[in-house]
């Protein structure tokens, strides 16, 4: 039998999950998707709607199967959440620091692509319903699971 599976790319990546610490590894796109031109991203991996996805730990070569709920986060270096830069030098930028469960916290931006009445911290985190939403620094963006946050504070 032909394996029938789609190409996909690894992404080097950190994730934490509800127990223990964060670990280095890969997490796989896929190469193409239908709606868009491009790679999967890894926001569009996280939100799919299967519940497991494929990570390589840099310290094993053995690939396990995350549960997403189980996941509180996924950061990736220097990969801007929003890939076009048309959209992105629309898209409004709001400071935010998060409190995530167990305390640590995170700062950085949020890229709102809301309408201008509607742009404000509380909106961009309102504004789906999908579990993982992006926070970005210069350093990394950070696909948090709006499960696991335990307050947001806008920052200025």
């Amino acid at each position: 039998m032909s394996d029938l599976s789609l190409p996909r790319s690894p992404v080097p990546a950190n994730l934490l999950l509800t127990q223990g610490a964060s670990q280095p590894g890969q997490i796989f796109v896929m190469e193409r998707v239908p709606h868009h031109d491009g790679p999967e991203t890894v926001l569009e991996l996280l939100n799919r709607a299967e519940g497991f996805f494929a990570f390589r730990p840099a310290t094993n070569h053995d690939v396990l199967l995350i549960s997403k709920v189980q996941t509180v986060s996924l950061s990736v270096d220097r990969q801007a959440p929003i890939a076009d830069p048309a959209r992105l030098s629309a898209a409004r930028m709001l400071g935010v620091e998060l409190v995530l469960t167990g305390g640590s916290k995170l700062g950085g931006w949020a890229s709102a692509e809301l309408p201008e009445h509607h742009a404000r911290l509380l909106d961009y985190l309102n504004a789906s319903r999908d579990p993982f939403f992006a926070v970005w620094t210069h350093a990394a963006t950070h696909y948090v699971n709006r499960a696991y946050v335990l307050y947001a504070r806008p920052l200025s």
